[in-house]
């Protein structure tokens, strides 16, 4: 008999790097899980990480889902990628990082220099928007490294979020997908696609369309796998790298979540609850709908920024015996944690976060 055909799928988050094994049908038949340091800070608010690091560790995940399943990597039929949403990279002409990460958690703040002008200034200053749109240059990273690091702006061939540089070391190719472009960029959320010529983004960050990657929508195939990352994959050369989406769509298109009628929680560093539309809808005024896993569609999402990192938080600081009782099982600690939970009465006895 033919061995099941077999799908890689590389979730790359804020505090670990998984790989997955999928069959045809989506069942989970293998994981690797390598927890990461979410960044390092050199100043107050910042939150920074090294590309190659994710890299790295990409590889170290995948080592352990080899040694930890029955499946074989021949049978692997095509690779994917997701990401943390909204982390960018620098990039010079030889594809080699010029400076660590921005992480999306990042708080620095570029100095906005007046109002827009022209045209738009005077429309964004009819309709009341120019907190909004200061708001919006002042959190756009590309802005920030333009003010302060020049030198490393002027040599940055492209500019790519995180899942933008990872299919690119897969690839070679400077492709990303259209449902992983979250961000302070150029992009335009209604059309799903770079933002037209006259669009004011464009005059309010140092970005040009050529620093840019490519746009393959979800499903579509971005590239073939290189030889060298196969072999950090542990896997043959040559297999198809298709588009994902980022992690949150990713999140919502395998809970089932994929109408307007369906709200998908996420617990994850950030919580989230979204749903998915055929119909552009802001879930709250000028805070655009996100690319969709689902070609075409949109997800609605309203978040609480720190989520379950608390979790994390709370195992590190107060969990010691639930992490030595799950070693010893062969158990994630988060398992036992759920017997906590159920010895807790709703309401949670008046505690709140």
């Amino acid at each position: 008999m033919r061995e099941t055909p077999l799908i890689l799928a590389i979730d790359n988050g804020t505090q670990s790097i998984r790989a997955l094994l999928f069959d045809t049908r989506g069942n989970l038949l293998g994981k690797g899980k390598q927890e990461i340091e979410p960044y390092f800070s050199e100043q107050p608010g910042w939150a920074e990480q090294h590309p190659e690091y994710f890299w790295d560790n990409l590889g170290i995940a995948c080592q352990q889902l080899w040694q930890t399943t029955s499946a074989r990597p021949q049978q692997v039929v095509g690779v994917t990628v997701t990401t943390q949403r909204g982390t960018v990279v620098n990039l010079d002409r030889e594809g080699k990082p010029l400076r660590p990460a921005i992480i999306w958690l990042d708080q620095r703040h570029a100095q906005v220099d007046g109002p827009v002008k022209g045209p738009w200034g005077w429309l964004f200053k009819l309709a009341r928007l120019e907190d909004t749109i200061s708001r919006f240059r002042e959190k756009t990273q590309a802005n920030w490294i333009a003010q302060n690091q020049p030198d490393i702006w002027a040599k940055t061939h492209k500019y790519l979020l995180l899942s933008g540089y990872l299919n690119y070391r897969l690839t070679g190719e400077y492709r990303d997908s259209t449902g992983s472009q979250v961000g302070y960029l150029p992009f335009d959320y209604k059309r799903q696609c770079w933002a037209g010529h006259r669009d004011f983004k464009w005059q309010v960050m140092p970005v040009t369309p050529g620093m840019l990657p490519e746009l393959i929508p979800p499903g579509e195939q971005i590239g073939t796998l290189l030889p060298e990352a196969a072999a950090h994959l542990g896997l043959p050369g040559g297999l198809p790298v298709i588009a994902a989406a980022s992690d949150k769509a990713c999140e919502i298109l395998g809970s089932g979540g994929l109408s307007p009628e369906t709200g998908c929680m996420s617990y994850g560093t950030t919580a989230t609850i979204n749903t998915t539309n055929a119909r552009y809808v802001e879930p709250t005024r000028f805070m655009p709908p996100y690319p969709s896993a689902l070609p075409g569609h949109y997800s609605t999402e309203v978040m609480i920024y720190r989520g379950f990192w608390m979790v994390s938080w709370f195992k590190r600081e107060f969990g010691l015996r639930e992490q030595k009782l799950a070693e010893q099982k062969g158990i994630e600690p988060e398992a036992l944690f759920d017997e906590l939970v159920n010895a807790v009465p709703p309401g949670s006895m008046g505690l709140m976060l």
